[in-house]
């Protein structure tokens, strides 16, 4: 399709960011469209991003639209859903947020939409399942955000306790991007130099135990988290309409495990190229394989 338009699904926190984020790079998307449930929020925000665009990076098309408008769009960024209420269990909130992904896609699929669909609504991996399921598009065109966050959390962390730019550390979080998320501790390295050798095995446990519980401290402290995982969306959009290949850790169905979850895949154009097939050591793999579990018993729990 080429237009490089893309369409955020939900105005909140984190649709927002996202739109600001990338009016604020030199990207190479052209067009923006932002739907809500909520129209007129839809709405102001587009007015708000269009007041920024004379001063802007580079000049970007931004409008409110509804799901019709996703026929000729690249990429639908999926961030609506419902939030949690005080005594709701996390199980009932998934079915809740299913339910709700499944009348989206059913309206964005019937505009002729033939995209990228990348997903970043909570619980992204089972909902990026979901999604793929839904659509009835080729699995590598139904991307979740995946652990693409928690990986530059790991990098920023290990970054400030060797003194080196956090662009330089290679390392991932896999897994569910959730409490049972995996360090690639056997694989990390800046520039070639394992960091196993370099941090004690105490310091290491502790940066995994940060990434992991990060985004609680962010939610207390301010309620939400969103210019993280707003720059992160961006990466991928680029990496998707630049045909970058970039390696990202990315959620995409894995046919193995019959799971969407976070795992270094190179994206482009046509979305998820392959998932990298990589070595990891016996008890990432066992800690893995816990992480898989957890999202088939999730997957399996929503009976539609």
């Amino acid at each position: 399709m080429d237009n490089n338009k893309i369409m955020i699904v939900g105005t909140g926190n984190v649709g927002a960011s996202i739109a600001f984020a990338l009016i604020n790079q030199r990207t190479a998307v052209n067009e923006i469209i932002l739907t809500d449930i909520i129209a007129k929020d839809a709405e102001g925000e587009a007015m708000d991003l269009n007041d920024a665009l004379s001063n802007a990076p580079s000049y970007v098309k931004v409008r409110n639209g509804t799901y019709k408008d996703a026929r000729d769009c690249d990429v639908v960024v999926i961030t609506a859903g419902a939030a949690q209420k005080p005594g709701e269990t996390r199980l009932h909130l998934l079915r809740k947020n299913v339910n709700i992904l499944q009348g989206m896609i059913e309206q964005i699929m019937a505009s002729g939409f033939n995209g990228i669909f990348l997903v970043v609504t909570n619980p992204m991996d089972v909902l990026t399942y979901y999604a793929w399921k839904f659509s009835g598009l080729p699995a590598e065109k139904v991307i979740g955000s995946g652990t693409v966050l928690d990986s530059a959390r790991l990098r920023q962390r290990i970054a400030g306790y060797l003194n080196v730019n956090p662009k330089s550390v290679h390392a991932y979080q896999v897994g569910e991007h959730g409490d049972s998320e995996v360090t690639l501790w056997s694989l990390a390295d800046v520039g070639g130099a394992k960091i196993s050798d370099m941090l004690s095995e105490d310091v290491m446990r502790g940066i995994s135990d940060y990434v992991k519980n990060e985004a609680y401290e962010i939610i207390e402290k301010k309620g939400a988290t969103y210019y993280g995982i707003a720059v992160c969306v961006v990466q991928i959009l680029n990496s998707i309409l630049n045909d970058e290949m970039r390696v990202l850790p990315v959620s995409s169905f894995d046919n193995f495990s019959g799971t969407s979850f976070g795992w270094p895949s190179v994206v482009g154009r046509e979305g998820v190229i392959r998932r990298l097939d990589i070595k990891i050591s016996e008890a990432e793999g066992i800690a893995l394989q816990k992480s898989i579990n957890i999202l088939q018993d999730s997957i399996k729990k929503v009976k539609l």
